[in-house]
């Protein structure tokens, strides 16, 4: 994602990237963004384990009006060396521009460090997101199953009724009504920084091995890349944040757009995205509390231009209503006018 901001670490940066990557000296690194680039904004050596010396760490590097990022190394290793937790610091109080900067840069930092070294990934506002008992409480989410809806409770009480009774004609005729897949916590987290409009746009699809619908993109997103965002080849749930004006006043409306690539796709793929699509709204509506302003169906990303967006979420209504007319009687039967009299020279008829 760097083209999106075009911003780069600086050479020094990145020889402190391969040093604390290489060994055991480096517990904290801070990164902020100066004149367009990821400049060093503070460190921290190890002396204690990890857990011990992260809060005398990490909080004193976080500034309560700017964002930045902090690397903090664990001691527990991948394949790659030891793992990193990236902590995106981005507090209410800050300005807007910064918030969207840093947010928009997120993914060349880890690109710039090396994402195989990041085992965990966590966006705070305030320091108790991000303090260690924040951190703890993001790692017992993470494991945790998400909370079932109704519909999924449902759902799951219909697949273990299947499996005690025999498959019979009656069975059978439980067909796909409306699926209620649960949703991964990567996607759960994705759309509630979507409700508080910390990204504006979140791409789903549908793992059928898993049966469950896992997130594909968040990537920073106007109205003129939308079309770029649609596959050609495969179905996608959108949600986008449509920024604009409406009669004078600045509006930002969610708009969920399903987009299904004509007949492309296997008619299993067809009917499985149908099937979960009212589920998945109805779930992001109760649950998530988010407020979709309109609705979409579309085959392909080019009818997603920005008058087309406009015209569905604010449609034209008429300014004049036709005057009712009074339809006339059927000619030639009963009921219908009848002259008795014939108009005298020079008098119009009533």
């Amino acid at each position: 994602m760097s083209h999106q901001t075009g911003i780069q670490a600086r050479n020094d940066v990145k020889e402190m990237f391969a040093s604390a990557r290489g060994g055991d000296k480096y517990r904290a690194l801070k990164i902020v963004i100066e004149d367009e680039q990821l400049v060093l904004g503070g460190y921290e050596k190890a002396s204690k384990k990890w857990d011990q010396e992260y809060d005398s760490l990490v909080l004193p590097l976080l500034e309560d009006g700017m964002p930045c990022y902090i690397l903090y190394r664990l001691d527990s290793t991948n394949n790659q060396g030891y793992e990193w937790i990236l902590l995106a610091w981005s507090p209410d109080h800050s300005a807007v521009r910064h918030k969207m900067l840093y947010a928009a840069t997120r993914a060349t930092l880890k690109k710039e460090f090396g994402g195989g070294h990041i085992k965990d990934e966590i966006f705070g506002t305030t320091k108790d997101d991000l303090n260690l008992n924040g951190y703890r409480k993001y790692l017992t989410s993470q494991a945790a199953p998400l909370p079932l809806t109704a519909a999924e409770e449902e759902l799951r009480q219909i697949k273990l009724n299947e499996v005690q009774t025999d498959i019979s004609v009656d069975t059978k005729q439980q067909t796909l009504q409306g699926v209620a897949f649960p949703i991964n916590a990567e996607a759960a987290e994705a759309l509630k920084h979507f409700r508080m409009k910390k990204v504006n746009y979140v791409q789903l699809k549908i793992d059928a091995e898993r049966e469950m619908i896992c997130l594909c993109s968040t990537e920073p997103t106007e109205v003129k890349d939308l079309p770029k965002r649609i596959p050609k080849d495969s179905p996608r749930y959108h949600f986008f944040l449509y920024k604009h004006s409406h009669e004078g006043d600045y509006l930002e409306s969610t708009v969920f757009i399903y987009s299904m690539p004509g007949y492309t796709c296997s008619i299993k793929e067809r009917m499985l995205y149908s099937s979960c699509k009212n589920n998945l709204i109805d779930m992001v509506e109760s649950k998530l509390q988010i407020e979709i302003e309109k609705k979409l169906e579309i085959e392909n990303g080019d009818e997603l231009t920005s008058d087309f967006l406009y015209e569905e979420v604010h449609p034209k209504q008429h300014a004049h209503k036709q005057k009712f007319s009074k339809p006339k009687g059927p000619a030639g039967k009963r009921g219908g006018r009848r002259i008795t009299q014939l108009p005298r020279e020079g008098e119009e008829e009533d």
